[in-house]
């Protein structure tokens, strides 16, 4: 068998943008993972890749929002090479504006993202009657739409890219050597085991549960009310989540939150009031002390290195931070925002 270049612990979002990265600048990459693709938080349900508010601008919001840009032509050619479909679709998103005050403020935001997001993407005040029969309520009657935020049907997406990864010569495995240099994508407890080993707290789980329903909506803009996302994908079904929870006994049962979330979410947009739920999911997402991806040399590990912590945004920032992470890993270049790298996080 021919010398890996590098290898990666963990087939969901991170590792495997870091694989396909990796493999388009010439390396021999094998993922490792015992559960097989999507097995952890990145086989979840909702795929919101959504910005944040185009304000008080930082390392973090920069990032985020090169990768968003990123994503169009990055899924295109994931989707191209790997002949699966990804579910990609920057359809944009709503909000409901709950008084005059916040009105006021998505107007000052408005103004702000015109430079901040470069013309590539609108924050936009327009009145709830321009989206009949979807829209979900408005006190003042204004919703913020943004063309900026996609979709993504998260487990598509992951097995598209292990599939595009496989056709460019990688291999995703269950069980294989170490060679190369190490790159751990493990999720929450990757996180736990680090903690462990340091003797400090960098971060943790935190559980989420979510519910798929039979409706379709599949050119609608995703929401974003009562806290709650509701996508529409493209295969007739709407996403809804989800909840947070630090503490848990059992990260893979549903209960009595989600019904709540699916309550609040029938709610908040009486288009599906009366849609069928058809599968509920719960698992942990991954999130490091600083709040921020932990992206970078492992401590103590010559040649190892961590991408994790991609708490609620993973599928957002994947294609950038596989990016800087092939930066660092194949040519030492360090690319990565000071509040993205591992020292942030201890």
């Amino acid at each position: 068998m021919a010398i890996v270049d590098v290898t990666i612990y963990g087939a969901g979002i991170f590792g495997l943008s870091v694989a396909w990265s990796c493999v388009k600048r010439g390396a021999k990459v094998r993922v490792i993972d015992p559960g097989g693709v999507g097995a952890g938080s990145s086989g979840g349900l909702v795929g919101a890749l959504a910005p944040h508010v185009p304000e008080r601008w930082n390392a973090k919001k920069a990032f985020q929002f090169d990768s968003l840009i990123m994503a169009e032509e990055y899924w295109a050619e994931v989707e191209a090479v790997s002949g699966l479909p990804s579910g990609y679709g920057r359809t944009g998103r709503l909000q409901p504006i709950a008084d005059e005050r916040l009105l006021a403020l998505a107007h000052d935001r408005k103004t702000e993202a015109a430079t901040l997001w470069q013309g590539k993407a609108m924050w936009e005040v327009r009145p709830v009657s321009d989206f009949p029969d979807w829209a979900p309520d408005s006190p003042t009657g204004y919703l913020i739409h943004d063309t900026l935020t996609a979709r993504m049907n998260p487990r598509l997406a992951a097995q598209a890219l292990a599939g595009a990864l496989q056709a460019k010569g990688g291999a995703v495995v269950s069980d294989g050597d170490e060679e190369g240099h190490v790159v751990w994508a493990t999720g929450w407890q990757g996180l736990l085991t680090l903690s462990q080993e340091l003797g400090k707290p960098v971060g943790n789980g935190v559980k989420g549960q979510s519910a798929l329903l039979q409706h379709a909506a599949a050119d609608m803009p995703q929401l974003f009310a009562d806290s709650l996302h509701i996508i529409p994908h493209a295969n007739g079904t709407v996403a809804i989540g989800s909840t947070s929870e630090r503490e848990f006994d059992d990260p893979t049962s549903c209960d009595a939150a989600l019904d709540d979330v699916i309550a609040r979410a029938r709610a908040a947009c009486p288009a599906i009031a009366d849609a069928p739920v058809i599968e509920r999911w719960a698992g942990v997402r991954p999130r490091a002390k600083s709040r921020a991806p932990m992206l970078g040399a492992y401590p103590g590990r010559p040649g190892h290195f961590i991408a994790n912590g991609g708490f609620k945004i993973g599928f957002g920032m994947g294609p950038k931070v596989g990016e800087v992470m092939a930066d660092l890993i194949l040519e030492g270049r360090r690319t990565i925002p000071e509040d993205f790298r591992v020292a942030a996080s201890l």
